[in-house]
């Protein structure tokens, strides 16, 4: 079953929003780590010369937030409370949630802003594919071709409350978006605000998770290589980060031979 990686990945020298950063630690550095932690915590000298080459192992820090590459938002993201109760972490996520089928929306002629529900379900007429109940459906925006840069923030397709509440109302319980958010970039929800003064342009996608329990995927990438836009099964378990409201993951689409 070929497997297709629809993942981008954390890297320190992409244009971030919020700074990463990402240090190694050199295997010769390692052996000097390991043999003063074992004298430290157990008590133990260890001469590390003893060592092939005087090496131990690597390893690596980084800094960075849970929302940096590709990840799930978990209903704790969205609010602190729900109308459905206290909104779960996504530590606490159903595991069925996040190996599903799953089908692609082409959104790409859709430019900076929102579509509403009208624009999705034509998105759903043009696959030929009924959605089902849990099922996972992706949003591609082409977005995914910026990642790396400062446009790739600036500049995207979002959801507006309708076409979130149109998905949720099929039972969907995880939208997934190559963009860097499921809502429109934050310049043009702040601008389309101060024209309208209208409170439901203010991240309807995220909000919206406060009255329906939902997760996210957002910054994924190769949508493109999907053969078809469904008949084929995506993976993506976050991240088991205890209390936190995201969580890393490497999704995966599952393609039949």
């Amino acid at each position: 079953m070929p497997l297709i990686d629809l993942s981008s990945p954390v890297d320190s020298e992409f244009w971030e929003p919020d700074t990463v950063t990402h240090t190694t630690m050199s295997a010769e550095e390692g052996a000097r780590h390991m043999a003063d932690g074992m004298k430290r915590v157990l008590g133990i000298d260890f001469d590390t010369s003893v060592l092939p080459d005087g090496e131990f192992l690597t390893n690596d820090f980084l800094t960075l937030t849970a929302h940096t590459g590709t990840h799930v938002d978990a209903p704790a993201h969205y609010g602190s409370r729900g109308t459905y109760g206290v909104p779960r972490t996504i530590d606490q996520m159903p595991l069925d949630w996040f190996h599903r089928p799953a089908f692609v929306l082409d959104l790409r002629d859709a430019g900076t802003g929102t579509v509403d529900a009208d624009r999705l379900r034509k998105a759903v007429a043009e696959t030929g594919y009924e959605p089902q109940p849990l099922d996972i459906v992706l949003l591609d925006t082409g977005a995914a071709a910026r990642v790396g840069t400062q446009s790739y923030f600036t500049d995207f397709t979002g959801l507006d409350g309708s076409a979130v509440r149109y998905l949720l109302d099929l039972g969907i319980r995880v939208i997934g978006t190559d963009a860097f958010s499921l809502d429109a970039p934050f310049g043009h929800i702040i601008k389309t605000f101060q024209e309208t003064g209208d409170h439901d342009v203010l991240w309807p996608a995220h909000f919206a998770g406060r009255e329906i329990e939902y997760c996210q995927i957002e910054r994924l990438a190769g949508l493109e290589s999907l053969p078809s836009p469904f008949g084929f099964t995506v993976s993506c378990f976050p991240v088991k980060i205890a209390r936190s409201g995201a969580g890393w993951t490497r999704a995966v689409a599952h393609v039949p031979e």
